[in-house]
C-alpha cells in the first residue's frame, strides 16, 4: 500500500478530524485539561495509528491484530500524556479508554451506515 497516496492521506485527515471532534471534548470536559492539551493526545498518536501500524499487515498480522495493537498504543500513549498533565494514572487511563472507545465507535458507526 502507498501511504503517501493522496486518497489515503485525505482519508487519514477525515479520520483525524473525526477523532479530534470526538476525543478532544472528552479530554477537555472530563479530564479538565486546557484545549491545547485536549487536542494533543490524538495529534500525537493518530499519525502512528494510520501510517505506521498498517505496516503490520505487510508482516502478516491480521487486521484485527493490527487494530488491537494500534488502539492499545493510542490508549496507552494518550493516558501517559494525560498523567503527565497532572491526572492520576487511574483517571488518565480510564479517560483515555473512554475517548478512544468513543472515537472507534463513531468511526465504525459512520462506516457501517456508509457515511464515510
Amino acid at each position: 500500500m502507498d501511504y503517501s497516496d493522496p486518497v489515503y492521506v485525505a482519508a487519514w485527515f477525515r479520520a483525524f478530524v473525526l477523532t479530534q471532534l470526538v476525543e478532544a471534548p472528552i479530554y477537555r470536559r472530563i479530564g479538565k485539561v486546557p484545549w491545547w492539551a485536549a487536542l494533543m493526545p490524538s495529534a500525537l498518536t493518530h499519525p502512528f495509528v494510520w501510517f505506521v501500524f498498517p505496516r503490520l499487515r505487510e508482516a502478516g498480522v491480521s487486521y484485527l491484530g493490527m487494530v488491537a495493537c494500534a488502539e492499545g498504543f493510542a490508549w496507552g500513549v494518550e493516558a501517559i500524556f494525560l498523567a503527565a498533565m497532572g491526572l492520576s494514572v487511574k483517571r488518565a487511563t480510564l479517560i483515555s479508554l473512554l475517548a478512544n472507545a468513543s472515537s472507534v465507535a463513531a468511526g465504525l458507526f459512520l462506516r457501517i451506515f456508509g457515511l464515510v
